[in-house]
């Protein structure tokens, strides 16, 4: 009979603990490092885009900043009005990707503040958003809804840049028009054109801390505002710098009462 030989004993091996599941940490609430994000909407010729530069301007407090420009150069042709001083990159394609991408270039320049003039090209311009679906929907037998699955995650990649940007924001987007007739001062009935909602996708407006829309006679109102000063204000003809801009940073360096 074999002599089988003595059983060996084995060390177990060690049971490793069990990781701590991470408790979320609630911290005490404050406006510090918090940078605007300051949209601007009007009609062709309500002075959307030097509003914004000067809007810019007065929250780069006197540094240079940047322009992603799609409107053909027309915030160069404000350089330099009132002392503003600023960089410009010209896009003639609105691929959302892009519009990352400049973002990216932006931060990595250290410019404090990029303004987009406008936003309304990355949705409906060439190559925006709803180029993008249009493209996708071909993949799905022509099914632009369904394009959306590829549609939506860039356009939301592209809102999520513009909100984690490192310096302040400030977008101008075109409204969609319609002319109505109102009474004039004589009496008479006479056709204006006024804005309507931002050439965007719907509910843009609720990604920015500041909303406000202009009107072809350069009158500014605000549609939302988290800046008290601001809240339900009319502006005629505003100064961006001094008007918006100051009462903003005033705001965002305020200290609450303890």
């Amino acid at each position: 009979m074999t002599q089988l030989p003595p059983p060996v004993r084995r060390a177990q091996p060690q049971q490793q603990p069990a990781a701590a599941e991470s408790t979320p940490d609630f911290l005490p609430a404050s406006k510090a490092g918090r940078r605007a994000r300051i949209s601007i909407q009007g009609v062709s010729g309500s002075g959307k885009t030097k509003t914004g530069l000067s809007v810019a301007w007065g929250l780069a407090e006197g540094e240079r900043f940047g322009v992603i420009d799609t409107e053909r150069g027309a915030s160069s042709l404000y350089a330099g009005d009132h002392g503003i001083q600023f960089d410009v990159l010209q896009m003639d394609r609105y691929d959302p990707r892009d519009l990352i991408k400049a973002l990216e270039a932006a931060a990595k320049a250290g410019y404090p503040v990029i303004k987009v003039d406008s936003l309304s090209h990355f949705w409906k311009g060439t190559d925006g958003t709803l180029d993008q679906v249009e493209k996708a929907a071909s993949k799905y037998g022509g099914n632009s809804f369904a394009g959306w699955k590829d549609g939506t995650p860039l356009q939301n990649d592209m809102v999520a840049a513009l909100l984690t940007f490192p310096g302040h924001v400030v977008a101008t987007m075109r409204s969609q028009t319609e002319w109505v007739l109102q009474e004039n001062a004589r009496g008479r009935r006479e056709p204006v054109m006024v804005g309507m909602r931002a050439e965007q996708r719907k509910g843009i407006e609720y990604e920015f801390d500041i909303a406000a829309e202009m009107d072809i006679t350069n009158r500014l109102r605000f549609l939302k505002s988290r800046c008290p000063a601001l809240h339900q204000q009319i502006l005629e003809r505003p100064d961006g710098a001094r008007d918006i801009a100051k009462p903003v940073l005033d705001w965002l360096r305020s200290t609450p009462a303890q």
